[in-house]
């Protein structure tokens, strides 16, 4: 295999995961209020879960969904509903962190996050397509991709975890998570063009 298709491979993996998106968001604001540590659950669950979703569409998905649009707009418009569903979370939450609720989100919810993502969706379906040609490319695109996804989700759960500090009192908690609401709803406006 070529060093520039390598280079090609990684570097879309790269923009896809490290640009601003949902799942991105939430691992900051995961990281934010519960730490780095705790919020590697949601990285290694997004990371999965969007693998999971590359591998089907190079599978196949992606030609199923070519010849169902319904279903592709389907998809794409719940992803949408559930990105506003998390945001108005975020709106209504009271920042006050409960004994019940001391935990960051479950693996799987950052796959299920990944699952109901249109970024996501258009990553996966772009990447098949592109990088997909064959079992052994798509499964070598899909170990690339592993590793850059991990490391960039990573990423923002790091640096929200950096503002942790600054987050101890609940106004200061409510009013990062309207900031974050804000961005998630702008991604969604963003998404629905």
């Amino acid at each position: 295999m070529e060093l520039s298709l390598l280079f090609s491979m990684a570097g879309f993996a790269l923009v896809m995961s490290l640009t601003p998106g949902p799942v991105n968001m939430v691992a900051f604001g995961a990281g934010a209020r519960y730490g780095f540590r705790a919020s590697l659950r949601h990285v290694w669950g997004a990371t999965v879960g969007f693998v999971l979703l590359l591998l089907l569409m190079g599978a196949g998905l992606n030609e199923v969904l070519q010849r169902w649009p319904a279903l592709a707009l389907m998809l794409h418009w719940s992803g949408l509903l559930f990105l506003g569903y998390m945001a108005w979370l975020l709106v209504a939450d009271r920042g006050e962190l409960s004994l019940r609720e001391s935990a960051a989100p479950a693996l799987y919810h950052g796959a299920l996050m990944q699952w109901l993502n249109p970024k996501a969706w258009l990553a996966a379906s772009m990447g098949a397509a592109s990088y997909g040609a064959g079992v052994g490319a798509l499964l070598l695109f899909s170990l690339i991709y592993l590793v850059i996804c991990l490391l960039s989700i990573a990423c923002w759960a790091y640096a929200g975890s950096r503002l942790q500090h600054h987050l101890w009192a609940p106004h200061q908690q409510r009013w990062f998570n309207r900031a974050m609401a804000a961005l998630l709803l702008g991604m969604i406006i963003e998404l629905a063009w």
